[in-house]
């Protein structure tokens, strides 16, 4: 790929991401002022994982280290605009959550349910569901880990 293709891939990516953050900013009634910095942090987290995975990284660590990287930024912008940091990310990492792996992984077990035992929907049902679970924990644990590491009351050593 060229240079120009993967800036249009990361700009449309960009684009793409920051409307869902957008829409679950108001569903979860975040202050308008707040609205285009959770539309910013949305497009800066999702980018991040699909840079990451164009260099070669697999899902689940890309999504990892842009949830560091989003609770980070999160965090600051708390300090600077005097809002609890979840204003920010809570948002900004709807748009990495897994829907299509869980969807797959649920159609799955429907499938399973309703024909019987059969060894290609178990192993999409596993395989889909691991990694799906894979992801939410990296999200969770990736935006809770810069708050334990930036609010750490005793000394690290």
């Amino acid at each position: 790929m060229g240079i120009i293709n993967i800036a249009l891939i990361l700009l449309q990516d960009m684009v793409l991401s920051a409307i869902p953050a957008v829409g679950f900013a108001m569903v979860f009634n975040v202050p308008l002022r707040a609205l285009p910095w959770c539309a910013l942090l949305g497009a800066i987290g999702h980018t991040s994982r699909t840079a990451m995975m164009l260099c070669g990284l697999n899902i689940e660590w890309s999504t990892f280290l842009s949830a560091i990287l989003v609770g980070s930024i999160g965090i600051q912008w708390s300090r600077w605009y005097l809002a609890h940091p979840k204003v920010f990310t809570v948002a900004a990492v709807i748009p990495m959550f897994p829907g299509i792996s869980a969807y797959t992984a649920m159609v799955s077990a429907v499938k399973l349910s309703h024909f019987g035992y059969d060894e290609v929907y178990l192993i999409a049902l596993v395989t889909h569901f691991l990694k799906a679970s894979s992801i939410v924990g990296a999200l969770s644990i990736g935006l809770s880990l810069p708050g334990l590491w930036l609010y750490r009351k005793r000394p690290r050593v």
